[in-house]
């Protein structure tokens, strides 16, 4: 597998940042279209090469490492006029050159290889190290979050040094390389700069809670995004502080570590879920889903020591990998649920897998490891390499290969299923820095400076007493090999849909109650989804949350919610939740759209390994209801815009059609090829350079008149995933192809899975508004609620922490959405755009106050500013 990556990136893209798998070309920063802040880390200097070296050293590739070093040496420049993430760079290309160096010494010293050696890596290190030092010339010691390469930070030429913020994680995730950088080189500059900003860090945390936000300004040190949470903006922040203590021997470190990680799992740890908070008041949870970088932190736990927390949240995390094959971006709380369905191959979860089955043996860890293995050949592996999961659920393709791919999947991959004598090396002398880069332990007793010359700080006075300073004996831990199992097993019945549904009048399986949500503990122990009316456990559930319910006389039902009269503070924070899932819920449901579909090209060379994310038509054959799809050749229609009688009939008869977007409608299209014989269409966008990485799903409307007599699927491909339909049939002339709802040709189960769609929250309701959702009795006892819309009350509510919610029981009108944005283009009328992004932010007010003292409109607030966050986290792809 690694083989077949490295090959195809050495061949098809250096001296290029990237591999692009789908287009077999490589990624030029510059000559493809933006992709933002992801395009950050290419600073065209062969990026994944560098990634890669240390990877080749633990593979036994020596001389393929060798050859790799000198073309580093060679053909790699580091003062391109080229702006990049400081980050990023130090992670992957200053600890890619540092790994490399300690492998070509460790390999020099055995006498076999590298002997013409003489530090170069090295020597390229310092002068990257030197290039990024500019970006710490700020008054807080907090590095700028951009570097140019050529020109530092602050010059008009530069292009950067006016950003004000910065992530946790980027200021705080350079010290293992810049500490070893100086302990290399005896030039101890750059171990100072890292630990100024850890210090100016530490000395920002929030005293009370002792956690640290997700962005902070990085001249004031003010928190602009007061979330806290393992994950995103934050998680190697952490992980940095534990294992600089590993590498440097410096105890202030564990100190700092321990009191973070204490609040941590105060706050943020309810096994098995993570769930960010705020800073300033840690028991009211800031968002209801988890991203999935926070991955790594059970092995970060197993470091620590901490093995019972980190089997549960890998066992969760293992469980959704098994339902969707690969961990979407992001996992709601209701574990069923996806939003951000992409997966660019992070390497966490394999990471955290490995060291799990360090430290306990169990060889059920093997068996999760080979889950990956094999869902990376069956879904992932394309041609020319391995390409990125745009859609987990359906299975389609980005054409992207990060090198953290290389760097850090096969790495830890590697060494899951390694005897002893398959490694040239023993790791244990080595610590993996957050890119899984091996930097050697003897630099704990190389020479360095004993106290920063820059650190302004003052540290707190600690009792060691409260620290544990050992590593654990997992034999003492698990004298019961089945230990771990038993943690095991309550999780898998959270996401595997083992928890039936109720029947009215049935008493609630006690463990689909309580696991993971107790009434009171900071969860909803009641889903707005699940709810029923006329269930009398869900009516105490509600009671104990302050909600009420109230028959009207016309038929409906009201909640109406209290805080004052529920059983705690944090019940009625459930019950505040409660009703914004209720409204969600009747939001989603007015907005109801059709997921994506996928286009999976089947024939040879590609057997099933390149899926195009498809937009779905609102007429024709529903793919979600067919259990095959629908396969044939692709044929292009004469004429290609399929606006009039197809000319190449004989041709089109029994195949897919191939048609351009433009001219006329899509129905009309649809029904020219039906009438050549065609089984199936794909309608290629004709704006070029359109691509499912920046555009929304698009969704084709029909033609204003009645469609059924449209039978066959018809599906749409922007510009740049038909072209790549049209280049393989352009190089192999027969390309078979299979429209389906998800991938189907890869041993895809059979078992049936209800469509997991999941549109973006919605907020409806403040202090003194009421929303009303109306549902068929009947469907209200099944949980659906079709219709909702909101009302402003025109008298004052004069209890405080009140929301009022009104459930019709009688039937009711379909009501059409109203917040539908519907795009006509000139001669295009049929097009419709399923969603629009906003990338407003919004910044949570300063202060502190107690959870059960705010009102409805705070707390309210509060999952607005975190609706904003995740939209921009959206945007900015993690």
């Amino acid at each position: 597998m690694f083989d077949h990556a490295y090959q195809n990136y050495m061949d098809h893209a250096y001296p290029a940042d990237e591999l692009m798998p789908l287009t077999c070309r490589g990624r030029v920063r510059g000559l493809e279209p933006s992709r933002g802040d992801v395009d950050d880390a290419l600073g065209r200097f062969s990026l994944t090469l560098i990634d890669t070296l240390d990877t080749l050293v633990l593979l036994n590739k020596t001389t393929e490492f060798e050859a790799a070093v000198r073309r580093v040496l060679s053909d790699v420049r580091l003062d391109n006029d080229i702006v990049v993430s400081v980050f990023e760079t130090n992670i992957r290309v200053l600890g890619g050159l540092l790994g490399g160096h300690s492998m070509a010494v460790m390999l020099k010293e055995g006498g076999q290889h590298m002997q013409w050696y003489q530090d170069e890596l090295l020597h390229m290190a310092k002068d990257l190290g030197l290039r990024l030092l500019p970006a710490f010339n700020t008054s807080s010691g907090l590095p700028y979050p951009r570097v140019n390469l050529k020109y530092g930070v602050r010059g008009p030429e530069t292009r950067t040094g006016t950003e004000t913020d910065t992530c946790t994680a980027c200021a705080g995730t350079i010290i293992l390389e810049f500490a070893a950088l100086s302990r290399f080189t005896g030039d101890p500059v750059f171990e100072a700069h890292a630990r100024r900003a850890l210090d100016f860090l530490w000395e920002k945390r929030q005293r009370n809670s002792n956690l640290v936000g997700t962005t902070i300004n990085i001249h004031s040190g003010e928190w602009v995004r007061r979330d806290s949470g393992v994950g995103a903006g934050i998680d190697s922040y952490y992980e940095y502080l534990l294992k600089a203590y590993i590498l440097l021997g410096d105890d202030q470190f564990l100190q700092r570590f321990n009191i973070h990680y204490a609040s941590i799992m105060k706050y943020i740890s309810q096994p098995p879920l993570l769930l960010d908070v705020h800073i300033h008041k840690p028991l009211l949870p800031a968002r209801t889903w988890m991203d999935s970088l926070l991955a790594f932190f059970p092995g970060l736990q197993v470091l620590k020591g901490d093995i019972r927390p980190a089997i549960e949240t890998h066992e969760m995390l293992y469980q959704v990998t098994k339902k969707h094959n690969f961990l979407p971006e992001t996992i709601f709380q209701i574990l069923q649920m996806v939003h951000w369905a992409q997966h660019p191959l992070r390497p966490e979860f394999a990471e955290s897998t490995y060291f799990l089955y360090k430290a306990t043996g169990d060889p059920y860890y093997l068996e999760a490891g080979r889950t990956i293995l094999d869902n990376l050949n069956r879904f992932a592996r394309v041609p020319c390499g391995f390409a990125a999961m745009k859609d987990v659920r359906t299975g389609s393709h980005e054409d992207r290969m990060d090198s953290f791919f290389l760097a850090e999947m096969f790495k830890y991959l590697f060494l899951l299923f390694a005897e002893e004598e398959d490694l040239p090396f023993d790791v244990e002398d080595y610590v993996f820095t957050t890119e899984a880069h091996l930097l050697p332990l003897s630099l704990s007793i190389a020479p360095h400076s004993s106290s920063s010359p820059l650190n302004t700080t003052s540290e707190v006075e600690l009792d060691d007493s409260n620290f544990d300073w050992t590593c654990p004996n997992t034999r003492l831990l698990f004298p019961d090999p089945a230990f771990p199992r038993h943690l095991r097993e309550p999780i898998r019945s959270a996401v595997d849909k083992s928890c039936p549904r109720p029947a009215p009048h049935r008493k609630i399986p006690q463990v689909c109650i309580n696991f993971p949500w107790e009434p009171g503990m900071g969860r909803p122990p009641l889903r707005a989804q699940d709810f029923m009316a006329n269930n009398p456990e869900h009516l105490e559930l509600l009671r104990r949350m302050g909600v009420n319910l109230i028959h009207l006389k016309d038929g409906r039902v009201q909640l109406v919610q209290h805080a004052t009269q529920a059983v705690s503070a944090i019940a009625a924070e459930d019950g505040v939740r409660f009703m914004q899932e209720m409204m969600e819920l009747s939001s989603q449901q007015q907005k109801e759209q059709l997921p994506p579909r996928a286009i999976q090209i089947v024939s040879h060379p590609f057997y099933g390994r390149v899926v195009l994310t498809a937009g779905p038509a609102q007429f024709g054959t529903d793919l979600s209801k067919s259990s095959t799809g629908v396969r044939g050749f692709v044929t292009v229609a004469e004429p290609y815009s399929g606006c009039s009688e197809i000319a190449n009939a004989e041709y089109i008869q029994g195949n897919i059609a191939l048609l351009q977007r433009g001219q006329c409608m899509f129905a009309e299209k649809a029904r020219h090829i039906q009438k050549a014989g065609a089984i199936g269409g794909i309608v290629i966008d004709d704006n070029e350079g359109s691509s499912s990485d920046t555009a929304p799903l698009f969704q084709m409307a029909g033609d204003g008149r009645n469609t059924d007599d449209v039978t066959l699927p018809l599906l749409f491909l922007f510009h740049k995933e038909g072209n790549i339909l049209l280049e393989a049939l352009k190089e192999y002339r027969e390309v078979e192809v299979l429209l389906s709802d998800k991938a189907r040709d890869r041993e895809i189960s059979d078992e049936a899975e209800e469509p997991e769609v999941l549109v973006f929250m919605v907020l409806f309701c403040c202090l003194g508004s009421a929303a009303v959702l109306g549902a068929d009795a009947q469907e209200a006892e099944e949980g659906c609620l079709t219709e909702a819309t909101t009302s402003t009350s025109a008298e004052p509510i004069n209890q405080s922490q009140m929301s009022t919610l009104e459930l019709d029981e009688s039937t009711s009108e379909e009501v059409q959405p109203t917040h539908e944005e519907v795009t006509e283009e000139l001669g295009d009328l049929e097009a419709q755009v399923l969603h629009e992004r906003d990338s407003e932010q919004r910044k949570e007010p300063v202060g502190e106050s107690d959870p059960s003292s705010q009102t409805v409109d705070e707390l309210l607030a509060d999952w607005q500013e975190d609706l904003e966050a995740f939209r921009q986290m959206e945007k900015d792809e993690l």
